[in-house]
Protein backbone atom coordinates (compact mmCIF):
# COMPACT_ATOMS: atom_id res chain seq x y z
CA UNK A 1 0.00 0.00 0.00
CA UNK A 2 1.42 3.28 -0.88
CA UNK A 3 0.14 6.82 -1.11
CA UNK A 4 -0.63 8.81 -3.80
CA UNK A 5 1.64 10.97 -4.93
CA UNK A 6 0.80 14.99 -5.87
CA UNK A 7 0.72 15.08 -8.91
CA UNK A 8 -1.07 11.69 -9.25
CA UNK A 9 -3.37 13.15 -7.12
CA UNK A 10 -4.55 16.42 -8.73
CA UNK A 11 -4.99 14.90 -11.64
CA UNK A 12 -6.77 12.35 -10.42
CA UNK A 13 -9.23 15.08 -8.79
CA UNK A 14 -9.69 16.72 -11.77
CA UNK A 15 -10.50 13.47 -14.06
CA UNK A 16 -13.16 13.38 -11.70
CA UNK A 17 -14.17 17.12 -11.09
CA UNK A 18 -14.16 17.17 -7.68
CA UNK A 19 -14.95 20.34 -6.16
CA UNK A 20 -11.25 22.12 -4.90
CA UNK A 21 -13.00 23.98 -2.43
CA UNK A 22 -11.70 23.07 1.11
CA UNK A 23 -15.23 21.66 2.56
CA UNK A 24 -15.87 19.66 -0.59
CA UNK A 25 -14.23 16.47 -1.69
CA UNK A 26 -10.64 14.69 -0.91
CA UNK A 27 -8.00 17.17 0.53
CA UNK A 28 -5.73 14.41 0.93
CA UNK A 29 -3.99 11.87 -1.16
CA UNK A 30 -5.60 8.68 -0.66
CA UNK A 31 -3.81 5.34 0.09
CA UNK A 32 -3.55 3.00 -3.05
CA UNK A 33 -2.78 -1.01 -3.59
CA UNK A 34 -0.05 -2.47 -5.92
CA UNK A 35 -1.23 -5.38 -7.56
CA UNK A 36 0.86 -7.50 -5.30
CA UNK A 37 -0.59 -5.58 -2.26
CA UNK A 38 -3.99 -6.76 -3.53
CA UNK A 39 -2.72 -10.15 -4.01
CA UNK A 40 -1.71 -10.32 -0.63
CA UNK A 41 -4.74 -9.09 0.88
CA UNK A 42 -6.71 -11.49 -0.78
CA UNK A 43 -4.48 -14.08 1.46
CA UNK A 44 -5.94 -12.12 4.24
CA UNK A 45 -9.47 -11.59 3.71
CA UNK A 46 -11.58 -14.80 3.44
CA UNK A 47 -15.46 -14.00 2.34
CA UNK A 48 -16.68 -14.42 -0.40
CA UNK A 49 -17.00 -10.99 -1.31
CA UNK A 50 -13.65 -9.60 -0.97
CA UNK A 51 -12.25 -12.63 -2.70
CA UNK A 52 -14.51 -11.73 -6.02
CA UNK A 53 -13.58 -8.51 -5.55
CA UNK A 54 -10.15 -9.10 -5.33
CA UNK A 55 -10.44 -11.71 -8.49
CA UNK A 56 -11.50 -8.51 -10.64
CA UNK A 57 -9.05 -6.07 -9.49
CA UNK A 58 -6.21 -8.42 -10.35
CA UNK A 59 -7.95 -8.96 -13.43
CA UNK A 60 -7.91 -5.40 -13.95
CA UNK A 61 -3.76 -4.79 -13.70
CA UNK A 62 -3.96 -7.91 -15.54
CA UNK A 63 -5.63 -5.99 -18.46
CA UNK A 64 -4.06 -3.05 -17.63
CA UNK A 65 -0.22 -4.43 -18.31
CA UNK A 66 -1.71 -6.20 -21.79
CA UNK A 67 -2.62 -2.77 -23.47
CA UNK A 68 0.51 -1.03 -22.30
CA UNK A 69 2.56 -3.76 -23.38
CA UNK A 70 -0.11 -4.01 -26.65
CA UNK A 71 0.38 -0.21 -27.30
CA UNK A 72 3.88 0.43 -26.31
CA UNK A 73 5.26 0.53 -29.85
CA UNK A 74 2.29 2.99 -30.34
CA UNK A 75 3.74 5.31 -27.85
CA UNK A 76 7.12 4.71 -28.88
CA UNK A 77 6.60 6.26 -32.59
CA UNK A 78 4.46 9.35 -30.30
CA UNK A 79 7.43 10.13 -28.61
CA UNK A 80 9.21 9.88 -31.56
CA UNK A 81 6.99 12.76 -33.59
CA UNK A 82 7.11 14.78 -30.39
CA UNK A 83 10.64 14.62 -30.19
CA UNK A 84 10.93 15.30 -34.15
CA UNK A 85 8.39 18.35 -34.21
CA UNK A 86 10.31 19.61 -31.12
CA UNK A 87 13.25 20.38 -32.94
CA UNK A 88 11.45 21.94 -35.73
CA UNK A 89 10.52 24.32 -33.38
CA UNK A 90 13.70 26.41 -33.89
CA UNK A 91 14.03 25.71 -37.70
CA UNK A 92 10.25 27.24 -38.23
CA UNK A 93 11.51 30.38 -36.12
CA UNK A 94 14.48 30.94 -38.40
CA UNK A 95 12.66 30.59 -41.65
CA UNK A 96 10.18 33.59 -39.72
CA UNK A 97 12.80 35.80 -39.06
CA UNK A 98 14.28 35.79 -43.14
CA UNK A 99 10.66 35.94 -44.15
CA UNK A 100 10.36 39.29 -42.26
CA UNK A 101 13.37 40.49 -43.55
CA UNK A 102 12.31 40.28 -47.11
CA UNK A 103 9.37 41.77 -46.07
CA UNK A 104 10.95 44.83 -44.91
CA UNK A 105 11.84 47.02 -48.15
CA UNK A 106 15.65 47.90 -48.41
CA UNK A 107 15.91 51.85 -49.52
CA UNK A 108 19.47 52.25 -51.26
CA UNK A 109 20.87 55.38 -51.62
CA UNK A 110 19.57 56.59 -54.50
CA UNK A 111 21.51 58.94 -57.06
CA UNK A 112 20.39 62.24 -57.49
CA UNK A 113 18.44 63.29 -60.45
CA UNK A 114 18.82 66.41 -62.50
CA UNK A 115 22.42 68.38 -63.42
CA UNK A 116 25.47 67.67 -61.65
CA UNK A 117 27.55 70.82 -60.64
CA UNK A 118 31.34 69.73 -60.09
CA UNK A 119 33.25 72.06 -57.52
CA UNK A 120 36.20 73.63 -58.68
CA UNK A 121 35.35 73.12 -62.60
CA UNK A 122 35.20 77.09 -62.80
Amino acid sequence: MFEMAKEEFENWRTQFASSKDEFKGLRYAPFCFSEQGVTMLSCILNSERAIAVNIQIIRIFHRMREMISAHKDILLKLEQIENKVSNHDEDIRLILYYLKQLLIPVSAPRDMIGFKVHKGSD
